[in-house]
């Protein structure tokens, strides 16, 4: 990433300059040495208890949850049964953490709410979590464990969904059911080996595991509330499965090493040409003399007669580039991807019929995965479609593997490409469902972390109307005291980069601050269409892992209005804007469509926000004050996020007696070492972590405040307060050694 033409180390070393002079002018003090100064750093040391702070938002969670009844889909949105619209600002708590002690959940309870978490997202738990010998009951002694959390969760008005199954894995117990069990077990590698992932999709024995693993949940009556979880609006989803689908090369992978089950699958397919062609002659004839047999080492001699023609459940294969690479082959793979929809859609249909016999009334969500690009990826859409909600996952950032290590890693910044990262996987959003990024997180080392929360709560939540967020992960009862988290890696939402920005926007978002945007980006999906191989727009999915990012619709749309894919009755013609269509007159930066948010390109590479609750920058900005209404913002630091909040429910910043500011740019652990270029990490360090302080003034223009107070790094007042002097307050990180303050007026 470049600004102005230089990296951001070089401008680090300058800016530094500025705003360390300006805390040695405020002390006396001015010494030339023969070296630059490095930024200011301190050492982040919230307390551990949350009473009697300015951030506090218990009482801003309406409580007890579900007390409006179950969570519904009302269009494009989630209501309550009342009527009451609500989103969810939330967490993941993942596997055997969803089960801690009872005073471990009673702290984190109150943690959670705090930080203003309305929802928590269960995940993958149910694996460490069974009953010895069999996958279908969770154990007595952790299903008490998470009763008691979700009692306590409840209580307090935090919302809880379960993504309770990620390759479901069959015990001994199961073997008697299954067609192959030996298979099962000895399929696949890594952390899923042995378990269902892909083959789930079209085998009916594997689905009657997760089936009744789910309703034995549901039917389970919480003895710390007294309420079925069938009966319980505070579980505000119910996950079919995560990350799987019948179109990832997950599918295939685990079918080539399970020979029961595809040469199930090749049964199944072949019945179902038998049906569209009634004879191979006519399947010949329709494919082409090349279809059959095209992939010899995965399937040879097929014909309809043997009933062995393979369906390659691979979205490489089902993509764009392939169909234009093989056009011999267009018929047998359009063939392919329809079947895998409708094999898909019955499971979907079949295990959403079972949780609905329970009374649940929820949203249910099939799962938060994508399949590629082209015809596999739409279908797969619409059959998240058609189950419920839309839920994806993205992550932006970092290098190899799960932990903080020493190595090359990804330090380029979202702000520098307006939609790119984690806001591009609102190009997965449909126009009448809600929409939840149901796992993100931009990963360190890379230095700009800062910039990820506001991004997907302003542009996502706000500006695109998202409906759910549940960042990745929280892992313990109180922010990190390193930037990685010490039961879970890279995966820190406790981190002092992420936790500490979310009394802001939680305010933010529940106040309904930043008003959604028009569509200003519309791809039309006709369905009998695509079974002709045929969109009507370009389009281009990338995916590295977990990483994913969009070509054809230009991203920057996201940073205009919202953009959706409509799935249409008949042939409509797509509304895709042009890059001019986006950017303002000078080309530098792209205004939303509310007026509100301005992406900036140049000068600065920054997004501006300015509303009646809610004002603030976030990341590099030019070296001139920033207006904000009846406020101006002057930053003293390359990269920042300063946002500035009304500190009450049913007053904006015009109407309220105090605001919350916040000011955070980078973290470090300490010892924490970069190689020049800072693309490569040397040492990972350890704690106490550290903050880099930040620097800015506010001139006030309108109303003017009588003073601000410093807060602690829990958000509780001290006795420093600063002065208002010629309608400005200097807000001096590296003098207060705070990210915290209040303005009162």
């Amino acid at each position: 990433m470049k600004f102005f033409g230089t990296s951001p180390s070089t401008l680090y070393l300058s800016y530094a300059i500025r705003f360390v002079l300006v805390a040695l002018l405020l002390t006396g003090i001015l010494a030339l040495t023969d070296q630059e100064p490095e930024p200011v750093w301190y050492t982040f040391n919230p307390a551990a208890e949350y009473h009697d702070t300015r951030l506090d938002m218990h009482n801003w969670l309406d409580a007890p949850a579900g007390k409006h009844g179950y969570v519904k889909l009302d269009g494009g949105d989630f209501s309550f049964e009342n009527g009451k619209k609500v989103k969810f600002w939330g967490v993941n708590i993942a596997s055997g953490w969803s089960f801690p002690n009872k005073p471990e959940a009673d702290q984190w309870t109150h943690y959670l709410a705090h930080y203003g978490l309305n929802s928590v997202r269960f995940h993958k738990f149910t694996a460490p979590g069974m009953e010895k010998g069999v996958s279908t009951r969770l154990a007595a002694d952790k299903f008490d464990r998470l009763d008691y959390f979700s009692a306590k969760l409840r209580e307090q008005g935090i919302y809880y969904g379960w993504s309770h199954i990620y390759g479901h894995k069959p015990l001994p117990g199961d073997s008697s059911r299954l067609l192959a069990y030996e298979e099962v077990k000895e399929a696949g590698g890594g952390h899923l080996k042995g378990s269902t992932i892909g083959l789930v999709n079209f085998a009916p024995d594997l689905q009657d595991l997760s089936i009744e693993l789910t309703i034995n949940m549901l039917e389970h009556v919480n003895p710390y509330t007294g309420i079925r979880y069938a009966d319980d609006p505070a579980l505000n989803f119910v996950e079919l499965q995560n990350e799987d689908n019948l179109f990832f090369a997950t599918a295939h992978n685990w079918i080539m090493k399970a020979p029961t089950y595809k040469k199930l699958i090749s049964l199944q397919f072949s019945e179902w040409l038998l049906d569209k062609y009634k004879t191979e002659e006519a399947l010949v004839q329709a494919w082409g003399n090349s279809a059959l047999n095209a992939w010899p080492n995965f399937q040879q001699q097929e014909s309809l007669e043997e009933r062995n023609i393979y369906p390659l459940a691979h979205h490489g294969y089902l993509s764009r580039e392939y169909f234009e690479q093989n056009p011999q082959l267009q018929a047998r793979l359009l063939d392919t991807a329809f079947f895998l929809y409708e094999t898909q859609n019955k499971f979907y249909n079949r295990y959403i019929a079972a949780i609905r016999k329970t009374g649940y009334r929820g949203p249910i969500v099939a799962s938060g995965w994508q399949a590629g690009d082209f015809v596999a990826h739409y279908l797969n859409l619409h059959s998240d479609y058609k189950a419920g909600i839309i839920d994806r996952h993205n992550y932006f950032g970092g290098g190899k593997g799960h932990r903080l290590d020493t190595g090359r890693f990804s330090n380029i910044s979202m702000v520098s490409q307006p939609g790119s990262g984690l806001l591009s996987t609102g190009m997965q959003a449909v126009a009448d469902r809600p929409f939840a990024l149901s796992e993100w997180m931009s990963l360190i080392p890379t230095e700009w972390i800062a910039e990820s929360s506001p991004i997907v709560a302003i542009y996502g939540m706000g500006l695109q109307g998202w409906d759910a967020s549940y960042a990745y992960a929280s892992n313990q009862p109180a922010i990190t005291k390193t930037i990685e988290a010490p039961r879970h890696g890279l995966y820190n939402f406790d981190s002092p980069l992420y936790m500490p920005l979310s009394p802001t926007l939680a305010r933010m978002i529940y106040r309904g601050d930043i008003n959604e945007g028009s569509v200003v980006a519309s791809r039309k999906v006709h369905l009998p269409d695509l079974a002709e191989g045929k969109l009507n727009f370009d389009e281009k999915i990338l995916q590295n892992q977990d990483v994913k990012s969009f070509e054809g619709t230009p991203q920057e749309a996201l940073a205009r209005g919202k953009v959706v894919v409509e799935f249409t009755s008949s042939p409509e013609a797509s509304q895709i804007p042009s890059l001019r269509d986006l950017y303002d007159q000078s080309g530098n930066s792209i205004t939303s469509t509310t007026g509100e948010l301005v992406w900036h390109k140049a000068p600065g590479e920054y997004f501006t926000v300015n509303t009646a609750g809610t004002k603030g920058m976030v990341g590099f900005a030019p070296e001139i004050p920033i207006s904000l209404g009846d406020i101006q913002l002057q930053t003293y630091n390359p990269f920042t996020v300063v946002l500035l909040t009304s500190l009450e429910k049913d007053k904006n910043m015009a109407e309220a007696e105090s605001w919350l500011v916040t000011t955070l740019a980078r973290a470090r652990n300490t010892g924490m070492e970069y190689d020049s270029d800072k693309q490569m990490l040397l040492a990972p360090g350890s704690a106490p972590v550290l903050l880099e302080a930040v620097d800015a003034e506010l001139l006030f223009r309108g109303r003017k405040p009588k003073w601000a107070y410093v807060l602690d790094h829990t958000g509780r007042r001290t006795s420093q307060k600063i002065r208002l002097k010629k309608n400005k307050l200097s807000l001096l990180g590296s003098k207060y050694k705070t990210l915290y303050y209040e303005v009162v007026f």
